[in-house]
């Protein structure tokens, strides 16, 4: 009998249900998102380890709404109270979602992965929700994405460049139609759609980027969707040629394996105008306020002005003009104005209106690209 009772004890060990160990899934893209939450209500909350991807999961289903979308800036490892979780469920029916910030596609993405590990198909299941969502709302006129859904805002129809709305999006669809990680379990006719899709956001990537005097410059913000012609965000975010977008399209595009002829001259084109539009012999000058200044979106703890400094490094306006290639100032009364100190000490604090975005890529990510692709 002890020998049956420990072969007994023995195989209870062997059936009983063990925890898995996950591996964590980076959340970097999701950093943005959590970048915009902290700002408003603080970093003194409880989150989920990197490792936890079921928890985290599972709350990205949470915050999944019925139309396969997801509202913008909310950190999905956040551990939540009954009665958020309450609160959340009962928005599942609100049509409003987002690709702001870096939204949508980043769900998608870490749901794709999760399914890999654990096999899951509640996850995979939203992810393709997600996924379908996202084709339906590729704009006709050309193949980008708007802002938000349903737009509450005069800038929430627009094709949006922004944030990397439309590069973020062509990004996700380019590893679905090359079944990359973590889209390697896509059916075919997933893929098929997915890539007619991107055919169709890479010619538009193309199509919108602006020309001076027939030069390829960079890409604006956001885009009229019915004309494609450059159109304002925000009210103090005028009708211009975006810097930091521009970067933020370069990296797309150069990522690229195969890139064609026109998306080479694209690239060329816009590398050539970040060169020709740094600002030499000026820097940032941070000044701290005691105390601290509270706005509406948030704590201003130093002030800014441009100061003229001879061995300062480059430096980049965020907005130039679609015509002269100008700095392009304003306010939040969308009057544009000449100079930095012209900027009411909010936006000054609140928004980078200067910044080294290009640097990285025209000395070091360029060049590789040029020397990967035998670009002369």
């Amino acid at each position: 009998m002890k020998r049956f009772g420990a072969i007994y004890l023995g195989l209870l060990v062997l059936t009983a249900p063990t925890a898995y160990a996950y591996e964590a899934v980076r959340l970097d893209s999701f950093s943005d998102a959590v970048h915009h939450w902290q700002n408003r209500h603080g970093k003194d909350y409880v989150r989920y380890s990197d490792d936890q991807i079921v928890e985290i999961a599972d709350n990205i289903l949470l915050y999944q709404r019925q139309n396969g979308g997801w509202i913008e800036n909310q950190d999905p490892a956040r551990k939540l109270n009954a009665q958020e979780i309450a609160a959340i469920t009962a928005q599942k029916s609100d049509p409003r979602v987002s690709f702001d910030n870096r939204n949508i596609y980043a769900q998608i993405e870490y749901l794709m992965a999760v399914y890999d590990q654990t096999k899951s198909d509640k996850y995979r299941t939203a992810a393709m929700k997600g996924l379908e969502f996202t084709l339906s709302q590729q704009m006709p006129v050309c193949g980008g994405w708007p802002h938000t859904l349903p737009p509450s805002t005069d800038y929430h129809h627009k094709l949006t460049i922004a944030d990397e709305v439309t590069s973020g999006n062509l990004r996700m669809l380019r590893k679905i139609s090359l079944k990359q990680a973590p889209f390697t379990s896509i059916d075919e006719a997933t893929r098929q759609t997915t890539e007619a899709a991107l055919k169709r956001g890479d010619d538009c990537v193309l199509k919108l980027q602006i020309r001076q005097n027939g030069t390829l410059t960079g890409w604006a913000g956001q885009y009229d969707p019915v004309s494609l012609m450059p159109s304002k965000g925000r009210t103090f975010e005028l009708p211009a040629i975006v810097s930091q977008e521009t970067v933020a399209m370069l990296d797309y595009l150069m990522s690229i394996d195969h890139p064609t002829p026109q998306q080479i001259a694209a690239i060329e084109g816009a590398v050539n105008w970040l060169k020709r539009s740094e600002i030499k012999g000026y820097a940032l000058k941070t000044i701290p306020l005691d105390p601290p200044v509270k706005y509406d979106y948030h704590t201003a703890t130093f002030d800014r002005e441009l100061v003229a400094d001879d061995k300062a490094p480059p430096l980049w306006a965020r907005f130039y003009d679609l015509t002269d290639n100008s700095v392009v100032l304003a306010n939040r009364d969308g009057v544009r104005v000449k100079t930095y100190a012209d900027i009411h000490p909010e936006r000054r604090s609140g928004y980078s209106w200067y910044g080294d975005w290009p640097q990285r890529l025209i000395e070091v990510e360029y060049p590789a690209w040029k020397a990967r692709h035998s670009v002369r």
